[in-house]
């Protein structure tokens, strides 16, 4: 039967969610951004801004009390969402400041928004390289100069060039010693040196020594041409001219790894962490939901070691993968690292969840250091019963629920289980039968070993399908850093570092190349050398050692397919 105050309530609340949704509906997004938060007297940043629908130009005058503006950009982009049409405004402008400090850029009107104020850094006019009006010429800089081995050491070359061109080739010889990776795209801009404009080409680079001593990074090298050179060459219409330059070569004193450094091995200059998500209440079977986040000065996302969180005795943990947003800040790269974490308590009580212990060696400073969100306490609730129980009901005699949601056949999961543990049966019986006379023989290389230990937790140490042909290809052309996680991915689940790899193998020469190869990348060894022992001692996979003795359920199973 209808209940008659329904229909009358339902319009009200109609009205009030169409009228919640109505400025959604019709707010435009504008957001406005920098290219560049950081320039020097003289150079130039390009202010973007976009925002929702077709709008005019925003109104540019505000920006004339402490910038010269130019080169006035705009396009329109039409989008198809969800069937819907939608279009987005980007307009563009070049900003030149006009004096020294902290500048703001002033919030602008863009149709019926207005952007965010945003800040602007101007250092002082750059010293240039330039000689005599040179028509192109190359700078380089380098973060530090001394830096430790391994650590990441920011690389910028920034291509000057006077006149239009028509074409041309950058080009960074690679550092012999050093791993070399461009970062980001490349950033263009204007900057006035000695009355003359010049456009700027800026190239940034990682570069990670890879061992101590002396290491000389070559200079830049630029071939091109350009429109035109003079008033006679126009005169004559001799054509493009062509343009050459060479940048400075830059010399780096390269430190050892300290005694005791924490490993693995982390040099930067800082490391924040902090919980974006840090739930203080839960419930036993339910997954409560912890986000990560951890911002390293000075390093790349292949540089960081595995961000997990520390066991714990009365729940499960479940990490996604880290997800990085690299950024090239203060002449170095930089960056974010974030992770969800799912905890599912087993039983309910209160859950002590400690954050993950980084520990790295702080740059500047020359010291050890750790850093780790704070522990945070669960409470945790009991697991709910199901909806449908009734006082006195024994929540075991409940039938099972299907993913939908909706209640699944009677007896059919009893049957189920029943069956594959037949079809498992017999499919270890065949196995054993075909395939018995290969447990005679010593264990192969490489083979799972896995049983169950006293506490019923599943140990595996077989290679991931293809994991030795891709350790053999990164010998031949990798980065060390590369290497090192194929050599950590041998083993289910991957162990935190090489050190507990080399306690996980049995083979002695495995354990010795292992340790060449550190002694070659982190003391000046031969990493060539080093390379090649190891092709030669994993070629034919690795040799695990045998479980402890007292962690065996019983005899091994042998395997369900043949080893080849």
């Amino acid at each position: 039967m209808n209940d008659p105050g329904s229909t009358k309530r339902w319009p009200r609340w109609g009205l009030v969610l169409l009228l919640a949704c109505l400025p959604a509906a019709v707010q435009a997004e504008t957001r406005a951004w920098l290219d560049r938060d950081r320039i020097a007297l003289g150079e130039t940043t390009t202010l973007n801004i976009e925002t929702d629908g077709v709008v005019d130009a925003p109104d540019w005058d505000p920006l004339s009390q402490d910038f010269e503006v130019s080169g006035h950009t705009s396009r329109r982009q039409a989008e198809f969402t969800n069937g819907r049409r939608s279009t987005r405004s980007l307009f563009g402008v070049a900003l030149r400041p006009r004096r020294e400090g902290v500048l703001t850029v002033p919030a602008l009107q863009v149709g019926g928004e207005r952007t965010a104020p945003l800040s602007l850094s101007v250092a002082p006019a750059a010293v240039s390289a330039a000689r005599d009006g040179a028509p192109a010429f190359i700078e380089a800089d380098i973060d530090v100069q001394s830096p430790y081995v391994q650590q990441s050491v920011g690389y910028v070359v920034r291509l000057h060039y006077a006149t239009p061109l028509v074409s041309g080739s950058l080009e960074q010889p690679a550092a012999d010693g050093a791993s070399m990776q461009r970062i980001g795209n490349d950033v263009q801009y204007t900057r006035e040196i000695d009355g003359r404009r010049y456009s700027v080409v800026e190239r940034r680079y990682q570069i990670v020594p890879e061992r101590s001593g002396t290491l000389t990074i070559p200079g830049a090298r630029f071939e091109g041409q350009g429109v035109g050179g003079g008033f006679f060459e126009d005169m004559f219409n001799r054509g493009p001219r062509r343009l050459t330059a060479n940048g400075p070569p830059s010399v780096l004193t390269v430190r050892p790894m300290p005694a005791g450094a924490p490993q693995p091995w982390l040099p930067v200059y800082d490391v924040q962490t902090r919980w974006l998500e840090a739930p203080t209440e839960g419930r036993a079977g339910e997954a409560s939901t912890f986000v990560l986040e951890a911002v390293f000065d000075g390093a790349v996302g292949t540089q960081l070691p595995e961000i997990a969180l520390p066991p714990l005795a009365s729940a499960q943990v479940f990490a996604e993968p880290p997800q990085y947003d690299e950024r090239f800040d203060n002449g170095r790269p930089s960056v974010r690292l974030t992770r969800r974490y799912a905890v599912v308590p087993r039983a309910g009580g209160v859950l002590k969840v400690q954050g993950p212990r980084i520990d790295w060696w702080d740059v500047r400073a020359g010291v050890a250091r750790t850093a780790a969100p704070p522990a945070v306490t669960l409470t945790v609730a009991g697991a709910a019963a199901p909806a449908d129980a009734t006082p006195g009901t024994d929540p075991a005699s409940l039938e099972p629920r299907s993913p939908g949601g909706e209640s699944a056949a009677p007896g059919i999961w009893p049957a189920m289980a029943a069956l594959f543990a037949v079809l498992w049966l017999a499919t270890a019986w065949l196995a054993w039968r075909l395939y018995r006379p290969r447990l005679s023989g010593p264990a192969r290389s490489g083979a799972v070993r896995a049983g169950k230990g006293g506490d019923g937790e599943a140990f595996s140490g077989a290679p991931p399908a293809g994991a030795v042909r891709q350790l053999m290809r990164l010998l031949q052309t990798g980065e060390p850093a590369d290497v090192e996680q194929a050599l950590r991915a041998l083993h289910t689940p991957p162990p935190p570092d090489l050190d507990a790899l080399a306690a996980l193998l049995e083979d002695p020469a495995q354990r010795e190349a292992l340790a060449v190869w550190q002694r070659a990348r982190w003391a000046g060894g031969d990493l060539s050398a080093a390379r090649q022992g190891l092709r030669s001692a994993f070629r034919a996979g690795p040799v695990w050692r045998d479980p402890p003795a007292n962690s065996r359920g019983g005899e091994r199973l042998p395997p369900l397919y043949p080893q080849g």
